[in-house]
């Protein structure tokens, strides 16, 4: 009988394999080296061969991926992970995504997964509550706030053209008026590539001059707005990423709203400054924005992937991503559909983890997660700054510390390639108004007063090593 395949011990075996596998992973995390030690070549040489004409033994294969990540992964789940803005993943939200893959259920329409879809309308409403944005907005769960940033600007693209009588979705870009898109010199990568999806173009985006923290300049974007006429979409900021600085978000709607113009906030991991009454003030005025992106796999500490957009528009949202198909079986009625918020048919249910954390945690447990992140960040940087040498670049009013070392750009990458070689903790660089800098993101639920102390004195010491040599 078919059954007698998923009432054999092969499920079994290999899902107590892979469990066994994956929890000396995470018993590893606390005191492993953080970074990756194998090469390219030494990882093909252990995983590339032949494709098989026969397959092997499936327990082999798990135990052989296993094998490699010790030395071939960055363990980018650890709690002295501060590469990028990565949360690790809370032990319940790990938990559901795994039942996700196990139930591996097709998220696209309610027919198909009933479960899932109602999982989501609720994760929806509550992350709503969470933020105190407009109930009534859409709300997507897409794979990151790249998605998130393209289907916001896709809802503000029709909302804006919709208002001067142009149908974007059936009569295309060709012939409609052109919209102005306004973006902070400081906006991140991924409205750029939002703006080539929509086939707006790069160079549409008009800059705005942005201050010493990366903030918006309110007085340069009146002054912007104020030359425009036509359709008019403007971007602002929660959470820069090198300074963690949020625009002045209050004026910017204000601006906004009295020109008639869609904004839409990139709320990464800025937006989740709302759920925490200490640093809630940063983002002062988001609720008055048309649109906003955010992701779950950052604060949330959420597994890969997870973001989310947030339409105060619902309709224009859906308008903008809603398809329709006669073999489709979609619902007419108050059930949700999730191919009308985003723009997958297919997907995996990455809402289920975030109901999940956000129903175990609860308002208390989030905000506490934020405000220990942001702590850790102070901390660090607060014991940074009292080594000889060494200067902190930004105001630390989130998550990010921006870290400079004897003033030199050089000096400053030496340090960052030593530390990420001693394996404490990894972290990246940048640069910052034409400076190197090393940055620092804290972001992962598990990291504690002694992890901030044990990687500020690796850095340390890789620093002052450096200085000592002739």
């Amino acid at each position: 009988m078919a059954t007698d395949r998923f009432a054999s011990a092969v499920f079994d075996e290999y899902l107590e394999k892979a469990a066994g596998h994956a929890s000396a992973y995470l018993r590893t995390l606390p005191d492993r080296h953080v970074g990756a030690r194998a090469s390219r070549e030494e990882l093909l040489q252990a995983l590339s061969v032949p494709l098989p004409l026969k397959g092997g033994e499936g327990g082999e294969v798990i135990d052989l991926l296993a094998a490699q990540v010790a030395r071939g992964a960055v363990a980018c789940n650890s709690p002295r992970y501060f590469g990028f803005v990565i949360g690790g993943a809370y032990p319940v939200a790990l938990a559901a995504d795994c039942l996700v893959s196990t139930w591996d259920q097709n998220a696209g329409i309610y027919a198909i997964s009933p479960l899932v879809a109602v999982v989501e309308e609720v994760a929806a409403q509550w992350l709503l509550e969470l933020f105190d944005l407009p109930r009534e907005s859409g709300v997507g769960f897409v794979t990151g706030c790249q998605m998130a940033n393209f289907t916001c600007l896709a809802a503000a693209r029709h909302g804006v053209l919709r208002r001067v009588g142009w149908d974007v979705e059936a009569d295309g870009l060709a012939g409609a008026p052109r919209i102005n898109v306004i973006a902070s010199a400081e906006s991140h990568i991924t409205i750029d590539v939002a703006m080539r999806y929509l086939g707006l173009g790069t160079r549409a985006l008009q800059r705005v001059e942005s201050d010493g923290q990366g903030r918006m300049r309110v007085d340069a974007l009146r002054e912007k707005i104020a030359s425009l006429q036509g359709p008019t979409i403007i971007c602002a900021q929660a959470g820069n990423v090198n300074t963690g600085a949020c625009d002045p978000l209050r004026e910017i709607g204000r601006i906004a709203n009295d020109a008639g113009a869609w904004l839409h906030v990139d709320g990464a991991f800025g937006l989740w400054a709302r759920a925490s009454d200490a640093q809630r003030h940063l983002a002062d005025g988001i609720e008055l924005a048309d649109s906003w992106a955010t992701d779950a796999h950052k604060w949330l500490n959420v597994p890969y992937d997870s973001g989310v957009a947030m339409v105060r528009h619902a309709q224009d949202h859906r308008a903008a991503m809603t398809s329709a198909a006669a073999y489709l079986i979609q619902t007419q009625g108050a059930e949700r559909d999730a191919v009308d918020w985003v723009p997958e048919f297919s997907r995996r249910a990455r809402g289920v983890p975030v109901y999940a954390t956000l129903r175990a945690l609860g308002r208390e447990g989030i905000a506490d997660l934020v405000a220990r992140s942001c702590a850790r960040a102070r901390q660090m940087a607060e014991l940074l700054a009292r080594e000889p040498g060494v200067r902190i670049l930004n105001e630390v009013a989130l998550n990010q510390v921006l870290v400079r070392f004897d003033d030199d750009d050089d000096t400053t990458r030496e340090v960052i390639a030593g530390v990420q070689a001693d394996g404490t903790c990894w972290l990246g660089g940048t640069n910052w108004q034409g400076q190197a800098a090393m940055r620092i993101s804290v972001s992962n639920w598990a990291t504690t007063e002694d992890d901030a102390e044990r990687s500020v004195a690796a850095i340390a010491r890789v620093f002052r090593s450096l200085r000592k040599r002739p």
